[in-house]
């Protein structure tokens, strides 16, 4: 946990010498950081904005291997990835939580039941345990009442995962802080620093405001640098003579409240369009439908949204699956866009890429970008064993150990009026902070914000001890209130201000610039575009989607 005034402390001890410096501050740095704090290397990490506010809080939220991968032969990703899901379940409970599937087979709909029985049946080995089966329509039905009826056949049902992505992110820093490594977020890497040809460090800049004042830089060095900025790698390759690589890819969602779209387990279907899955899920509490995947060609540095084109896409693939619901842009509770570091090759189509990931040695720039969210520790465990060319005397990092910390600190007599799942909840996404967290509650804070299963004290701790900046960080990754709330949660403001004056000191000034820079980027990143989707005459379609 972070302390108020731990960022002057931070930037005061930055001259020692590091072990890595790694760079970007997503899942796959905050792996890297955790591993490697594991096995005993000093390491810094940086993040020119907020932890885990680029593609790391904007994923689809799934923890699965990507079924869709056996068809495209890619076994090996798909095991990996199956693996890693396995092994989250068993390690996370509370952050990493099974989720059903369902799957519908209509009438001469494509791959049709032999090959999704295939397909399902090598993800169930692949995972060493049998999770599918299939039903018949009038079963079918049953498991998900809402579907379109017409040439129903029947439908798979098997296990995947989900999770809140930015709170794994969370967790993962977070205990590596709390085991010796540091962590600064709205910290930019300004340039490299190179001696003899090779990368010997980075030259940093305060982005944040406060003590200190942003604009201090700091010149920082460390036997291997990482870079692991997602979709911002080619910036950083590009000081070291690395070509291009990346092929920027935007994923968009719709959320829904609930009430509007219910699901009580993911449905997955093909778009007829163009093919591509989709998938219709209950998260936190409210519907998540998703996702799209075209070229984002808009500067990387500014937030990304969705685009009135993919609303069309998604509207249109939802309402096709669900013709009762009569889904409209206005039920649309919120949005959430972001752009994927995938490695280009040329291919036409952005979905036929691979989602591989790769790691690049250039002039002692270590890259890491690419693969799932999945698979962030085979990415971060691979990205070490890199490192130890220059590191030899370190010990390698071990798949063995466990993700998190495995040890569970003694609960407050306030547990006791908590339900067990608030507190599987809870242990999961704070881990050994969850006593503290608890304990830390004013009265009435232990109790959830409606329709939500967030708790006002999980607000409270998270502006004490979490590293916020801005009250986005706050309402959008620490908790996701801005994701679940209408318009951003905007009724709630005024107890998120009372508690932001007693945990950040925030003044009258600071509380109406922060509210207003909030209430600025949920409207124009966060909503609906300003000229939403509509039907062209005639009936539904995609209007304008490419």
């Amino acid at each position: 946990m972070w302390r108020a005034g731990w960022r002057e402390t931070v930037w005061a001890d930055l001259q020692k010498p590091w072990d890595l410096i790694v760079v970007g501050g997503g899942i796959t740095g905050a792996a890297v950081l955790s591993e490697a704090t594991r096995a005993g290397y000093k390491a810094l990490l940086v993040e020119q904005g907020d932890f885990a506010s680029g593609t790391s809080s904007r994923s689809s939220k799934l923890v699965h291997g990507g079924l869709r991968y056996i068809k495209e032969g890619k076994l090996r990703l798909t095991y990996t990835a199956v693996r890693e899901r396995e092994r989250l379940l068993v390690e996370a409970p509370g952050l990493v939580e099974p989720l059903n599937f369902l799957m519908p087979d209509y009438r001469a709909a494509k791959p049709g039941r032999y090959l999704m029985a295939v397909g399902l049946t090598l993800y169930d080995l692949m995972a060493g345990a049998w999770s599918h089966r299939y039903y018949p329509a009038q079963l079918f039905k049953m498991l998900a009442p809402h579907l379109r009826e017409m040439g129903l056949k029947g439908g798979f049902w098997f296990r995947d995962a989900e999770t809140d992505d930015a709170r794994l992110v969370m967790r993962l820093i977070l205990e590596a802080v709390g085991a010796g490594a540091t962590a600064l977020n709205y910290t930019r890497c300004e340039d490299l620093l190179v001696e003899d040809g090779t990368v010997s460090g980075v030259l940093l800049r305060d982005m944040a405001a406060g003590p200190g004042g942003a604009g201090r830089t700091a010149e920082v060095r460390a036997a291997v640098v990482i870079n692991a900025t997602g979709a911002w790698a080619d910036g950083l390759r590009h000081k070291v003579g690395g070509e291009p690589r990346i092929r920027p890819l935007r994923g968009s969602h719709l959320l829904f409240p609930s009430w509007r779209l219910p699901v009580a387990q993911s449905v997955s279907f093909l778009h007829p369009k163009d093919g591509r899955p989709v998938f219709v899920f209950p998260w936190e509490g409210i519907t998540l439908v998703g996702t799209t995947d075209q070229d984002h060609r808009k500067p990387l540095d500014e937030e990304p949204a969705i685009s009135t084109e993919e609303v069309g896409y998604l509207l249109d693939a939802v309402r096709g699956m669900f013709p009762a619901s009569g889904l409209q842009p206005a039920d649309v509770l919120s949005t959430l866009s972001g752009v994927r570091p995938v490695i280009g090759s040329g291919k036409a189509d952005p979905s036929e890429e691979s989602r591989e990931y790769a790691i690049w040695p250039e002039a002692g720039l270590l890259t890491v970008t690419g693969g799932k969210l999945t698979t962030f520790r085979c990415q971060a465990l691979d990205v070490l064993k890199a490192a130890r060319e220059r590191l030899p005397a370190r010990p390698p990092a071990r798949h063995s150990e466990t993700v998190f910390a495995a040890r569970v600190l003694p609960l407050p007599p306030e547990a006791g009026r908590l339900d067990e799942p608030v507190l599987r909840r809870l242990t999961g996404r704070y881990g050994e902070a969850a006593p503290a967290l608890i304990s830390a509650a004013r009265p009435g804070e232990l109790e959830p914000l409606p329709g939500t299963a967030t708790l006002w004290a999980e607000v409270r701790w998270a502006a004490r001890a979490e590293g916020v900046a801005h009250l986005d960080d706050l309402l959008l990754r620490r908790v996701r209130l801005g994701l679940l709330l209408p318009e951003g949660g905007e009724d709630h403001l005024d107890v998120v201000r009372a508690i932001c004056r007693e945990e950040l000191r925030w003044d009258d000034a600071r509380w109406k610039e922060e509210s207003r820079r909030y209430l600025d980027l949920w409207r124009t990143r966060y909503s609906l575009p300003a000229e939403p989707w509509a039907p062209p005459e005639g009936g539904p379609g995609l209007a304008g989607v490419r």
